[in-house]
């Protein structure tokens, strides 16, 4: 297990003995995700509602023309995503929750909004690009995280989404719901021809894989592999290499049980499911999801980053082969929602709850 400590010292020690030093730069209520757009800027989500752009002297300043969101539950305000060409486009994407009765059903969608002006920033010309489908009762599962493929792949210019099977299970198998899958479009929210599953209907050609619980972390790796981290029931987290055409189980498969105790068979009991690449037993919560790419720790090139909901920590993950072969976890006693990589190679973790610190890690200094 991690040591877990306290903050105040600033310097936190993972259980395998690495070190990160960490400087408080800001607090926010119930924040969700956070993106860079270039290296001075930071947008920070909030689930109340509420979009932060942050600059590199530690200042905020709220972004204005937000959306209606519902917030209530796991729901509000999700994802943000810069369009990759942003310099040029100037595109944002946010996923959120929204109800068209008045919050008796609520679905997710993923809307994309210009944002050009960042000394006086607001969303400008918003088209809605993906909706969850169909509007149900509860608030939970929605998932909706967001990543775009990397420049130069096959993958330029699509977007994948994550959607979570709105705590329904069955669905994640079914092909006239687009919950509990995980979603390609073109940037413009148009169905790209390539994508797997042409022959199951027109919602199914919108689908990547399928059989997923509630993925909460998707990110592309420095090879162009695409890997998602996805919440377990009673334990048995996930962590997947995503396939196009693959199928994860849910809710036939799992390597955790329901949380009344009924036993669900493991991945081995099914070898035509994808199995993951890892799990966690006990629960870690695996939330945000990125890749290491920088020269501040030059040592974990490639590493994944995510952060632990309920395991209270930042955790690297070191790969060989597809496999994970390495985790460590830095542990300072709070959940840890989401993390992103600067370009300078700082690493910056956001807490989870209404008092979240935004924190910038660095290599302790000699």
């Amino acid at each position: 297990m991690a040591a877990s400590q306290s903050f105040a010292n600033n310097i936190i020690e993972g259980n395998l003995g690495s070190k990160i030093q960490g400087e408080v730069v800001l607090n926010f209520n119930f924040p969700w995700s956070m993106s860079f757009i270039g290296n001075d800027h930071l947008l920070v989500a909030t689930k109340p509602g509420k979009l932060w752009l942050v600059d590199s002297f530690g200042s905020k300043t709220e972004v204005k023309n937000i959306m209606n969101i519902q917030y209530g539950g796991q729901g509000g305000m999700g994802d943000v995503v810069p369009h990759p060409n942003y310099k040029k486009n100037k595109y944002i994407y946010l996923s959120y929750i929204t109800s068209d009765d008045g919050g008796m059903t609520r679905y997710a969608v993923v809307d994309r909004a210009n944002l050009s002006d960042l000394s006086s920033p607001k969303l400008e010309n918003r088209q809605r690009i993906w909706e969850q489908f169909p509007a149900v009762k509860g608030k939970g599962h929605f998932s909706h995280r967001i990543v775009f493929g990397p420049e130069g792949s096959v993958h330029e210019n699509k977007i994948f989404i994550t959607s979570g099977d709105r705590q329904m299970q069955k669905p994640a198998q079914m092909w006239d719901t687009n919950f509990g899958k995980i979603v390609r479009l073109n940037d413009d929210g148009s169905v790209p021809q390539q994508n797997p599953f042409q022959s199951k209907g027109e919602l199914a050609k919108t689908f990547w894989t399928t059989g997923h619980r509630n993925p909460l972390g998707i990110a592309f790796d420095q090879k162009n592999n695409l890997w998602a981290n996805e919440m377990g029931p009673r334990h048995g987290d996930e962590l997947n290499l995503i396939v196009a055409g693959s199928n994860y189980g849910w809710p036939l498969v799992s390597e955790g049980n329901h949380y009344n105790g009924a036993i669900i068979p493991p991945h081995e009991t099914r070898p035509d499911f994808a199995s993951p690449v890892a799990y966690w037993v006990p629960t870690l919560a695996p939330a945000g999801l990125t890749f290491y790419s920088g020269n501040e720790f030059k040592n974990w090139e490639g590493h994944a980053l995510l952060g632990g909901l309920k395991g209270k920590s930042l955790v690297r993950l070191k790969f060989k082969d597809e496999q994970v072969i390495e985790e460590e976890r830095f542990s300072w006693r709070v959940r840890v929602r989401d993390v992103e990589v600067q370009n300078s190679g700082s690493i910056w973790v956001i807490e989870d709850g209404s008092n979240a610190r935004l924190i910038k890690f660095s290599l302790p200094k000699q």
